[in-house]
């Protein structure tokens, strides 16, 4: 009877050992083929980053409203066009309205009571030229009297002296005498008196004229004062007019609405509240936030990159091709930016525009499959130590 041990022993004496033979060669092939493959083949190596998006290279316009207010009038809409300078929304200018006409009927009350001061300036200054040529009038006819006056001094000068030799000659008395020097001295007090009144007109006149300094200058003051008053109605005017025109939000640039908050008439905005955004006109490109370390030293211009969109499946929309343009050189919050151009041959089926997210790929290097896992083992190793 054949038991199973012997049965056993019967086959280990029937086999030969191929199985095990074939089985080492055909291991033996696989392991070369594939340090073939991990020598000579290469892998293409990519820098991912999930924080990407399509650009303008000009710069998107924030529309703020630059006050508090209630808005009466908008034309805020997503997608429409606007021209630069054209009225996006309009808040309520009434209370500014109503403080410039206040202030311009305030400066127009100024206006008749500036034009009475000026006319009695002008009165007051012909007057002091009427008063001029009366005293000059005045004070020549005053030495036109003293020049008579002095005739007659030298007249009653010279009858003196002619009784005086009268009298030594025995042919006039005494008294004749003493009636000559009387008279005389009464034409040189006369001659005095008519200098004193000259002198007197010319005084009297400088007095009325420091008089009338003296109101043309107090006039001058409130000239001055009202002046000053309508200089700063008319400031408050200039602040009233801007004011009013910054009730008016303008588009800064040409373009299109890109995202607006829902503003109706009678909605109340804030000082600082963002209303829309304006998306001008220009190239599009790709910007993306990669970590300091993938960016530096690896991320160069002219490597070739990928975006695949959010929202766009790329197996059914296809990516969009580009190449590094420029890559910061400055790090912020850990990251680098580096920018993509956008290559005008590109798979991707679908109409690109500003602030599409995606993520990007960047093709940084080829190697080969065994110099990746000694980088691998090395940064393996790095991290144990």
């Amino acid at each position: 009877m054949t038991t199973p041990f012997s049965k056993t022993f019967s086959r280990l004496l029937a086999d030969h050992g191929c199985a095990q033979t074939w089985t080492l060669l055909a291991a033996l092939v696989m392991l070369g083929g594939w340090s073939w493959w991990a020598a000579r083949a290469h892998v293409t190596l990519y820098e991912v980053s999930a924080q990407a998006r399509i650009e303008l290279d000009s710069a998107t316009y924030p529309i703020e409203s630059p006050l508090a207010g209630r808005v009466v009038q908008t034309k805020l809409h997503v997608g429409e066009s606007v021209r630069s300078g054209e009225v996006l929304v309009e808040i309520d200018p009434v209370p500014d309205q109503l403080h410039l006409r206040q202030e311009e009927a305030a400066v127009k009350g100024l206006e008749p009571e500036l034009a009475r001061l000026r006319a009695q300036i002008a009165a007051e200054e012909e007057a002091r030229r009427e008063e001029q040529k009366a005293a000059a009038v005045s004070e020549e006819e005053a030495r036109n009297r003293i020049r008579e006056a002095e005739a007659t001094v030298k007249y009653d000068e010279a009858d003196l002296g002619r009784t005086e030799r009268l009298r030594r000659e025995g042919l006039a008395p005494e008294k004749d005498v003493e009636k000559a020097e009387a008279e005389l001295r009464k034409q040189r007090a006369a001659v005095a008196a008519l200098e004193s009144a000259a002198l007197r007109v010319v005084q009297d006149q400088s007095v009325r004229d420091r008089e009338r300094d003296v109101r043309i200058a107090r006039l001058n003051e409130e000239i001055a004062a009202l002046e000053t008053q309508r200089r700063t109605l008319n400031s408050g005017i200039d602040r009233s007019k801007y004011e009013i025109e910054r009730r008016e939000v303008r588009a800064l640039v040409d373009g299109y609405i890109g995202e607006s908050t829902v503003l109706r008439p009678g909605a109340v905005v804030q000082a600082g509240e963002k209303l829309a955004s304006i998306v001008p006109s220009g190239r599009l490109f790709i910007a993306a936030q990669f970590p300091a370390q993938a960016a530096f030293g690896r991320i160069r211009p002219g490597q070739a990159a990928r975006l695949r969109l959010d929202g766009f499946p790329w197996s059914e929309f296809g990516a969009v091709c580009a190449n590094v343009s420029q890559v910061a050189q400055e790090i912020r919050d850990g990251n680098a930016r580096v920018e993509f151009q956008i290559q005008p041959v590109c798979d991707f089926r679908g109409k690109l525009a500003h602030g599409m997210p995606g993520t990007v790929e960047v093709a940084v290097e080829q190697v080969t499959p065994l110099s990746l896992i000694l980088r691998t083992a090395g940064q393996w190793l790095t991290a144990r130590q």
